[in-house]
């Protein structure tokens, strides 16, 4: 854990209770006297605080230091994913918030089911969990689109992800790019972009969506 996310870190002294006294003192075994470092993701400032005191349900603890760390990926990575299942999107979602993917944008493209509704508390929680073990210090975004004609009207410099000769590559310029549902693309979405903003891998094996997403993360990111 790099560190502890508390709404209120910034204050002079504070108590954890709860789920939070829990992790640090059941799961983490901190004892009293040791530091521990705080974020509330409302700014850049990481928050070192001293335990003063534990029992059973609450522990206390004094602020020594706070210091401004800007933890975050190399380069800004917006991810436009047509919507798959909710489930296959959880199980990779600490992998793309851990490479460092800024935003994510859920398309209801043309392949996707259409009933999909997306827990938005949930996915919070999940890249919460994670951040506070990887370390970054910006929360990942997250946003809805009805079609990909309206994605690409509110972010028109998008790429494609599909078979193609123009390979991705980690040298690729690009900040957005979308990702397709199991299916891919349809042929009216396919015709939405010049053939110069779609990009492809140098394989031909077909991925999963939720591989290939971690795949073109990889390569453009890390």
């Amino acid at each position: 854990m790099q560190y502890l996310f508390y709404e209120d870190s910034g204050a002079k002294n504070i108590k954890l209770i709860g789920d939070n006294h829990h992790y640090i003192f059941k799961v983490r075994r901190q004892k009293q006297g040791e530091m521990i470092a705080l974020r509330n993701l409302k700014n850049d400032i990481l928050y070192i605080y001293k335990i003063i005191s534990i029992d059973k349900k609450e522990a206390f603890l004094e602020l020594l230091e706070e210091k401004q760390l800007v933890i975050n990926a190399n380069k800004k990575l917006h991810i436009g994913w047509c919507l798959i299942e909710p489930k296959n999107i959880e199980k990779v979602l600490p992998t793309l918030n851990e490479m460092g993917v800024e935003k994510i944008t859920f398309i209801y493209c043309k392949r996707s089911q259409q009933n999909i509704k997306i827990d938005f508390e949930r996915l919070h929680r999940i890249v919460l969990n994670s951040s506070q073990q990887c370390g970054r210090s910006k929360m990942m975004e997250f946003e809805m689109a009805n079609s990909l004609k309206e994605f690409l009207g509110k972010y028109p410099k998008s790429y494609m992800l599909n078979f193609s000769q123009n390979h991705i590559s980690k040298t690729s310029e690009i900040e957005t790019i979308i990702i397709g549902c199991e299916g891919g693309f349809g042929d009216d979405e396919i015709k939405l972009f010049d053939e110069s903003k779609i990009i492809g891998f140098d394989t031909p094996l077909i991925l999963k969506s939720e591989s290939a997403v971690c795949a073109a993360v990889s390569k453009l990111i890390l």
